[in-house]
């Protein structure tokens, strides 16, 4: 395990707040290769399943692009759960095609799909290590139908947990750490936010005022501003750095 602190010793935080998923989850896209399998053999669809996974993603990841103006965060287009944009996405691939599939029963699959999601070797242990020291907290890109009941399955706890679809807002808009910080109660000063995204994590983390973690498991470089102030492979790392400074 390795720690590398970009701004020097942080402060000690009141709570730590997670992202979810491929932070506290795995979450592949072999994993959804094989939902998107079971959609192409329920609905007898012409299609492969990469053929499949590649005509939606592209439509997926524009709505990921469009979906929050964060210089202008009045013109964002109206919130959209992941469920309804997702249905979208494969109505215009079923459009592209010219078959006429159920874009709604793929968009149900893709739902519950989030619920069934693998757990890091480590998350149990790591948030163990951290619960009676400070507030826990997750804030996740999701809606509640797929962060709830994925969290309960390991039957992990939290004094707060919001998602995108509670908050009517994705991150990384200042509105959605905004909003995790009063569920929290907590001074975005005093909080320490964790997650895998240089994007949607750590700079929504910079622009709110937390202190940013960046669990980066795969030894990837930081390839955009800002730079996480603390960076780690291993959640278990969170509780060396508190026994560090004093926590």
């Amino acid at each position: 395990m390795a720690v590398t602190l970009r701004s020097g010793p942080p402060e000690l935080p009141e709570a730590v707040a997670f992202d979810c998923y491929d932070t506290l989850f795995l979450n592949s896209h072999d994993d959804w290769k094989l939902s998107f399998a079971e959609i192409i053999e329920t609905q007898n669809l012409p299609l492969s399943t990469d053929e499949f996974w590649t005509q939606w993603r592209k439509y997926e990841v524009n709505f990921r692009k469009v979906r929050t103006d964060l210089g202008r965060p009045y013109n964002s287009p109206p919130f959209k759960s992941y469920r309804q944009a997702w249905t979208e996405c494969f109505q215009q691939v079923f459009d592209d095609i010219g078959v006429g599939a159920d874009a709604k029963a793929a968009g149900d699959r893709a739902s519950l799909h989030m619920t069934d999601r693998p757990v890091f070797p480590e998350t149990v242990e790591a948030l163990n290590l951290l619960r009676g020291r400070v507030k826990l907290g997750v804030f996740s890109n999701a809606d509640d139908e797929g962060l709830l009941p994925l969290l309960a399955s390991e039957g992990l706890e939290f004094d707060f947990v919001a998602s995108s679809q509670s908050a009517q807002v994705y991150k990384p808009a200042l509105a959605a750490f905004e909003y995790l910080y009063a569920g929290l109660e907590t001074d975005p000063s005093k909080i320490w936010y964790v997650g895998d995204k240089l994007f949607d994590d750590v700079l929504g983390g910079f622009r709110s005022g937390a202190t940013t973690v960046w669990i980066n498991r795969n030894g990837e470089e930081v390839d955009r501003e800002p730079e996480p102030d603390i960076e780690i492979n291993d959640l278990r790392e969170l509780s060396e750095i508190l026994k560090h400074i004093g926590g």
